[in-house]
């Protein structure tokens, strides 16, 4: 299997936000260094437009398009890795979950090995027990009538962005990382948790700086 890992410069919302170093490492290499302590993964293919360099020859720099180096459609960037890099199956996942689990990741590769003649695709996901409204101003997965607690209501699952593990012959047919027959695979609140802000840098900064302590 072989791993796409998309790191781009220009992050919108926090800038730099895959160099930003926690416990003086940048956040690329926390999720690297656990990708390389899965055997199940044979390449680590890096599309990025930063100049990175890595002693691990199971890593492989692959200088992203300039027309793929902006916040584009991210299935147009892995078509770019499997145009290049063949494999019968890829995984794609982001370096800012940092608290996702190698033994959860391994976990995801060897249920999907075992199952992939009957999903295509699996992704990671969030079981939430909670009451949403629309834009509209209306209950999306409730009823005002309800009873007011969350232990009756049915699970929704929020697609966490943690990972994605999908064959090469969905891809082409679907040109998009999610095929048409689906498993989503459930993963804690915390593993999920994603960076895309300061505030949400500072809190996964001081949970890994806490756990650091520890050690």
């Amino acid at each position: 299997m072989i791993v796409i890992l998309p790191m781009r410069k220009g992050s919108k919302r926090l800038k730099n936000k895959n160099i930003k170093k926690i416990n003086k490492k940048p956040l690329y290499k926390i999720t690297i260094n656990k990708l390389l302590k899965i055997k199940e993964i044979k390449k680590i293919i890096v599309t990025t437009d930063y100049n990175f360099k890595f002693s691990s020859k199971k890593i492989v720099v692959h200088k992203r398009p300039k027309h793929l180096t902006s916040n584009c459609n991210i299935n147009k960037v892995i078509k770019d890795v499997i145009d290049n890099f063949r494999s019968e199956h890829y995984m794609q996942l982001h370096v800012t979950s940092p608290l996702l689990k190698s033994s959860t990741i391994r976990r995801a590769i060897l249920y999907y090995k075992k199952n992939y003649i009957k999903y295509d695709t699996l992704i990671s996901v969030t079981p939430l027990k909670k009451r949403f409204w629309t834009d509209q101003i209306k209950p999306l997965n409730h009823k005002l009538s309800d009873a007011p607690t969350t232990q009756n209501l049915k699970y929704i699952y929020e697609e966490n962005s943690g990972f994605y593990i999908f064959s090469s012959k969905s891809f082409l047919r679907y040109n998009r990382r999610i095929g048409g027959r689906i498993k989503l695979f459930k993963i804690s609140n915390l593993e999920s948790f994603d960076i895309d802000t300061q505030d949400e840098f500072d809190i996964i900064k001081k949970i890994l700086e806490s756990e650091n302590s520890k050690n």
